[in-house]
């Protein structure tokens, strides 16, 4: 994108005296051209000399300008803050939508979010419950209504037995995540992750100061962990396991047998917890199953089942998820919740009552976006595995594709650079094919790249179309 069209992008025009969107971005590289223009307003100017003066009516004391300009801001940020990596699934997600915006056709397939409206029913829901005035606070943990429903989808889905006490509504399944994270780990545990993972479990790990453990995984393996790896590297200090099955990036989908395996490893260890997130479990293709890892014998009383509405219900907007688990470990969740964010919205906890009472596995309007994405899921796999030095492991549930294309590493790329990790392949590929795609880096697999398929199968076509011409460039340099 040009400078001009940044410009563009950001504005230039003023709105009587207020400074454009521009000229705050520029003047913020600049620690002294900072103000809080809430502090001078019981100031008034006057006049001394050749001295400027600002009188403050509350106090009746003179501050003098020319010593205010020495002062500078502390811009220091928290050590937390500090350790904590921004999200590159969102990032590239904001530069696609810009570059869109700005004239680009670039074709979006970096973010995680199904292309479908919210199935009817529950959006009538949540225009009746603004209607009917259930516009007002709800308990933090969330509605009876909506708990109580909850809990009667996992008896019948999941094998689960819990009682409203025992369910805690969020704002998205992600502060479920990070509010169990927080509650169960002390500084200096450890949280053990398989890789490729959600590119958010290694950060909620160390804003809670814990370390967070890598596991590789393997795509001749289907991304799936060696038990025995895991037991490998388990220590006094390991606190937490994250399981996520379907998995993002990869699409894997954990057997109930490897389940099992690593369930009798995690019962010979009293501190671990598991935290199964199992968000994307109704988007599975055939002859997968899901298994819920509470649901196995010994994991009731050590799992946190974390779910939520917005991938099966196309519900990404509402923000609603939640968790389920020993009430010792959800009321700590709850009082995180009560000082931070208090309940999730009133109006997205009706709709997320519609939305579970639209059948088993979110009846036809689930089925009918997941034939979509079946049909989606068998193109690309097709496509992609004709290209020469390219790998897959087919997905068995959710929307991703996570191909290896590290063969295509090592080219230099006239007029670009050297294409030498998924990161400078994914930027060749803006930039070249205007494909937005995420680097497998992000998720902890610099051999990959994680492709979006929550997008209609036009448009699939057309990008696939795009990335084989941009790879011709690419010749593999390494045979596979």
């Amino acid at each position: 994108m040009t400078a001009a069209s940044s410009s563009s992008l950001l504005g230039s025009s003023r709105i009587g005296s207020r400074p454009t969107i521009s000229r705050l971005h520029s003047d913020s590289l600049n620690p002294r051209s900072i103000s809080f223009s809430s502090t001078l307003q019981g100031l008034s100017l006057r006049s001394s000399g050749s001295k400027r003066q600002l009188y403050s009516r509350g106090t009746g004391s003179v501050v003098t300008a020319q010593n205010m300009d020495r002062v500078e801001v502390d811009l220091s940020l928290s050590p937390r803050v500090n350790s904590v990596k921004p999200s590159k699934t969102v990032a590239i997600t904001d530069q696609a939508t810009a570059l869109v915006q700005a004239g680009v056709p670039v074709i979006r397939l970096a973010a995680g979010e199904p292309d479908f409206d919210t199935p009817a029913p529950i959006a009538e829901a949540g225009i009746n419950a603004i209607r009917e005035g259930h516009t007002r606070y709800t308990p933090n943990a969330g509605t009876m209504e909506l708990r109580s429903a909850i809990c009667q989808k996992l008896k019948e889905e999941n094998g689960l037995s819990y009682t409203p006490d025992q369910i805690v509504v969020s704002n998205g399944a992600k502060q479920s995540s990070v509010q169990a994270v927080l509650a169960v780990c002390s500084p200096g545990d450890e949280v053990l992750i398989p890789a490729p993972y959600w590119v958010s479990y290694p950060e909620m790990a160390r804003m809670a100061d814990a370390t967070p453990v890598i596991l590789p995984t393997s795509i001749s393996e289907d991304f799936l962990l060696d038990p025995k790896l895991l037991e490998s590297k388990l220590t006094a200090k390991s606190r937490v396991l994250i399981l996520c099955s379907p998995s993002n990036p990869t699409g894997s989908v954990y057997p109930r047998k490897l389940l099992e395996e690593i369930a009798e490893i995690v019962a010979r260890h009293p501190r671990l917890l598991v935290i199964s997130d199992e968000i994307y479990e109704h988007i599975i293709y055939a002859p997968a199953t899901h298994t819920s890892f509470a649901s196995l014998p010994g994991m009731w009383d050590r799992t946190l089942t974390v779910n939520g509405f917005s991938k099966a219900f196309a519900m990404t907007g509402w923000r609603l998820g939640y968790i389920a688990g020993p009430k010792h470990f959800i009321s700590a969740c709850n009082k995180l919740q009560s000082q931070f964010t208090s309940g999730a919205s009133s109006i997205s906890q009706k709709a997320g009552v519609a939305a579970l009472g639209l059948g088993y596995a979110g009846g036809e309007a689930v089925a009918t976006m997941l034939k979509a994405f079946r049909e989606r899921r068998d193109f690309l796999v097709k496509s992609f595995g004709e290209i020469d030095g390219v790998k897959i492991s087919e997905p068995r549930g959710a929307f991703y594709l996570f191909i290896d294309f590290s063969s295509y590493y090592g080219v230099e790329v006239d007029g670009f650079g050297t294409v030498n990790n998924s990161e400078s392949l994914c930027r060749y590929l803006l930039d070249k094919s205007q494909v937005a795609l995420v680097p497998g880096d992000a998720f902890g697999d610099d051999t990959c790249i994680r492709i979006s398929y929550a997008a209609s199968l036009s448009t699939l076509q057309a990008a696939v179309e795009r990335i084989k011409k941009a790879l011709i460039t690419l010749k593999p340099p390494v045979p596979v």
